[in-house]
């Protein structure tokens, strides 16, 4: 006998950040979640993240936000250096003023920290089961059950499937099969204890050194005890989209004149892990049938606007509110989530492009990127960001 979908959970394929939050979004529903998860523990690798005002207005809607907030450095401001001769292109206070513009700071956090909160908010609940080494390879669905079938062969019956699963999803691949796009773009992590930081860079600030086809930055983590430094430069070889470990000779080969203070970041740590990146296209359409995506798997970005995690955690809160408004229909709930997430993530991947060239501008082109934001007041600074920091749980399901 099928059982009826109404008494099955929902299936959430991915325990990253965005999988996580979609399982909190779906218990405050009232939901039961089965998280499936590929590595051998629910956990995360990186380094550091940015979160804007966004990023907290949805921890709070998730419940997590004191959580998030007790382990969060914030910051004073964010400024950009040209990498070269080491001028000040522009200062975006982060402080009193910034904070009562959009409801919430600005704030940098280890990658773990993020997840372990939200973690956290889901082991509270009894209603949630965690799968770990469990790959979910393939989607079937049949009068309103999706069934999720794992490297094993094992099936999962549920009411709908999340696919939280990544860039490189392995549900997006199912239903859209669409290319990665390879920028050429390499982008090297790091972690690096305060003693062993320059006292000289010590700021508490996420400052970004800007530099002809590449770029250098970091920031505070863990109450200052350590800092997070990125750099990135254009390859000068064909790469494929992934992860490996780094070489500190790969890395100083490519920052040939930066100038001495911006330079000693790529001196500083012992082991780099490597990206090399990518996004996609943009895309439309985000559900199929009682099955849908979610961050990276709907909107994989470059890192420019530091906002992955941030989208992710919002199209969490704008599922869970779709399905608040829509007494939990799914189907009338899913295209009200696709409706309101697909322009505002599209507007992230195809910014982030932008913000790319900006930041590794060269010749005349970096000179007209240093005169951009002179004699710019900071309430200027806040209007250009209305669009991105004024998102909040009240505004989410605009479109």
């Amino acid at each position: 006998m099928t059982p009826s979908p109404h008494n099955l959970p929902v299936l959430v394929s991915g325990g990253g950040i965005g999988g996580l939050a979609a399982a909190l979004a779906l218990l405050k529903r009232g939901f039961k979640v089965q998280v499936f998860e590929q590595a051998e523990q629910i956990g995360e690798i990186g380094a550091g993240i940015q979160l804007g005002p966004n990023a907290f207005h949805a921890f709070d809607a998730l419940g997590v936000g004191d959580k998030a907030r007790g382990r969060a450095v914030y910051t004073d401001c964010m400024v950009m250096h040209d990498a070269i001769d080491e001028s000040l292109i522009g200062r975006l206070e982060t402080g009193e003023a910034f904070r009562q513009r959009f409801g919430n700071p600005y704030a940098v956090i280890h990658r773990v920290d993020i997840h372990t909160s939200l973690l956290e908010g889901v082991q509270e609940s009894p209603n949630v089961e965690f799968f770990t080494s469990t790959r979910i390879v393939k989607v079937e669905q049949d009068g309103g059950v999706v069934t999720a079938i794992d490297q094993n062969g094992k099936r999962w019956a549920g009411q709908a499937l999340i696919g939280a699963d990544g860039g490189k999803s392995v549900v997006r691949a199912q239903y859209v099969n669409d290319p990665p796009r390879v920028t050429g773009h390499v982008v090297y992590r790091a972690v690096i204890d305060k003693q062993d930081f320059p006292e000289n860079l010590q700021w508490n600030a996420a400052s970004l050194w800007a530099g002809p086809k590449c770029h250098l930055v970091h920031y505070p983590l863990r109450g200052g005890e350590q800092y997070n430094v990125v750099v990135t430069f254009h390859s000068r070889q064909q790469e494929e989209w992934g992860v490996t470990d780094g070489s500190k000779e790969e890395v100083q080969s490519y920052f040939q004149g930066i100038a001495a203070k911006p330079r000693q970041l790529i001196d500083l740590p012992k082991s780099w892990r490597r990206w090399a990146t990518a996004d996609r296209e943009p895309i439309g359409t985000w559900v199929f049938g009682r099955a849908t995506i979610l961050g990276d798997a709907a909107h994989p970005t470059t890192q420019y606007m530091a906002q992955g995690a941030c989208m992710a955690l919002e199209d969490a809160v704008t599922l869970g509110e779709a399905l608040r408004v829509h007494d939990n229909d799914w189907d009338k709930a899913l295209q009200l989530y696709q409706d309101s997430r697909v322009a505002r993530t599209a507007r992230i991947v195809l910014s982030g492009r932008e913000m790319g060239r900006l930041y590794h501008a060269a010749g005349v082109e970096r000179l007209v990127r240093n005169s951009l934001w002179k004699g710019r007041s900071q309430e200027r600074f806040y209007d250009a960001m209305e669009w991105l920091y004024g998102w909040n749980v009240d505004n989410c399901l605009a479109k």
